[in-house]
């Protein structure tokens, strides 16, 4: 399959995100709590789908998650315990990028997590997201799908680019030789967290384009009915002509002949 062209993929997605500002009407009219997991291999497109999602939608309602390794104090913590306060209120909607599925992932993986803690947290997951679905939170889990040959082609990317450069860690570069073990991990969490209240959907996410508007659709066409009418707004004329910004204390950059003079 040929790769999507970038003026065939925004022709596509601008409807979608005008409809996922219908979505976010409703969340906020009904008082709604609203969150998704995006999950997936490393430079599998986490960032990509959380900004195509939220890029038209009010920061002061939709939360993007992206929490660092806990800290000292955290890591002594229930292991759910730090996620709780970034889940939704009403009329929110909350991104994560990555979740507390880590620890079924590279905290396994990597050797972060003891196996009878990755065997408590595969048990207690699915109870934790019955918690959560059972008090009214509309919860999707999403795991982007990326072949180990694409995964190497942007590894490359991102060493050759400076402005990608961060997304690449030592951590990262380790996480190469474990592809296989992070399959097994993969498939062991959906095995045991796969369920009927909290169910995972896979994207295949080797072309991220396509990758984005598969899961955009989908989490339209999951959401309830979210028609809600636009907030009628008067706008009448201004009653004189414009008037020019003035400056006294300071003058900002870029601008000529604003600064008014003193008398």
């Amino acid at each position: 399959m040929s790769k999507l062209k970038r003026k065939d993929y925004e022709a596509q997605l601008e409807p979608l995100q005008r409809e996922l500002v219908e979505v976010a009407r409703w969340v906020q009219h009904s008082g709604q709590r609203v969150m998704v997991i995006l999950e997936g291999r490393d430079t599998a497109g986490k960032g990509g789908v959380i900004e195509a999602i939220s890029q038209h939608l009010n920061p002061r309602q939709c939360h993007v998650v992206a929490l660092p390794k806990p800290s000292d104090r955290e890591s002594t913590q229930w292991y759910f315990q730090r996620y709780v306060s970034h889940l939704p209120a009403a009329g929110e909607i909350v991104l994560f990028d990555r979740s507390w599925y880590n620890r079924a992932g590279v905290e396994q993986v990597m050797g972060y997590a003891k196996p009878a803690q990755v065997a408590a947290f595969l048990k207690q997951a699915p109870a934790f997201e019955k918690l959560l679905t059972d008090d009214g939170i509309v919860l999707f889990k999403y795991w982007l799908c990326c072949d180990q040959d694409k995964q190497e082609e942007r590894f490359a990317e991102r060493l050759a680019d400076p402005l990608k450069r961060w997304k690449l860690s030592p951590i990262d570069v380790e996480a190469r030789k474990h592809y296989d073990d992070y399959t097994r991990a993969r498939e062991a969490m959906l095995a045991a967290t796969h369920t009927k209240h909290a169910p995972w959907t896979l994207v295949d996410f080797n072309d991220q384009r396509q990758g984005r508007l598969t899961l955009i659709r989908d989490l339209l066409a999951r959401a309830p009915e979210h028609k809600v009418p636009a907030q009628k707004i008067e706008f009448p004329p201004l009653t004189g002509k414009p008037k020019k910004e003035r400056y006294r204390a300071l003058k900002p950059l870029g601008a000529k002949n604003t600064v008014a003079k003193k008398k």
